[in-house]
């Protein structure tokens, strides 16, 4: 089985976020899930994009880089939204990287590496109308990604895989989780 880093959306380590590693778990793998934000959840969006600002988006990064350094190399990175960066992020960076899950966002390439690394397979879920995310960022990477799965879901919620915020889409979420699981079989 595959082991991962799960990296929280702005809102914090939400009780979705940890029923979504729960889920993950259960179907045998290994997932540890750090807190960027040392413990604070916030209750809608805004709140917690707020408080990435205030503590820095290079502090999120450095948190996200602390929280693997006693992990080993062959991990897959994956992220909800603001934790896509962390997992982008070292998925492009760091050595050994198994293979990134990125949900809700992307970030451009060049923005952390130039280039994607060659036999790191990555995954892209989002939804086609939502104003928060990054679509069009994710269209642009899996196309120039080889072997890149993007896969866009019908609707404008952002956060739509966490089952504790008013975002969640149950039938959208449940093919992410079903999506997201076959990828780590295959890794694993």
């Amino acid at each position: 089985m595959a082991e991962v880093v799960l990296f929280h959306h702005a809102q914090g380590l939400t009780a979705g976020v940890r029923a979504f590693a729960d889920d993950l778990r259960a179907a045998g793998h290994v997932v540890h899930t750090p807190d960027l934000y040392e413990g604070r959840t916030f209750g809608t969006l805004d709140e917690g994009v707020a408080h990435a600002g205030e503590i820095g988006f290079g502090t999120v990064l450095a948190r996200g880089r602390a929280a693997v350094e006693e992990l080993p190399g062959r991990l897959v990175h994956a992220g909800f939204s603001l934790g896509v960066m962390p997992a982008q992020l070292l998925a492009q960076t760091r050595p050994g990287a198994a293979g990134a899950v990125l949900m809700h966002a992307a970030v451009p390439l060049g923005e952390f590496a130039e280039t994607w690394p060659d036999g790191v397979p990555v995954q892209f879920h989002t939804m086609a109308a939502d104003e928060e995310g990054d679509v069009d960022v994710a269209r642009g990477l899996a196309g120039a990604i080889e072997g890149a799965e993007l896969f866009v879901y019908p609707g404008d919620r952002h956060l739509f895989t966490d089952r504790s915020l008013p975002d969640h889409d149950p039938v959208a979420a449940a093919q992410v989780t079903e999506r997201v699981l076959a990828f780590l079989a295959r890794l694993g």
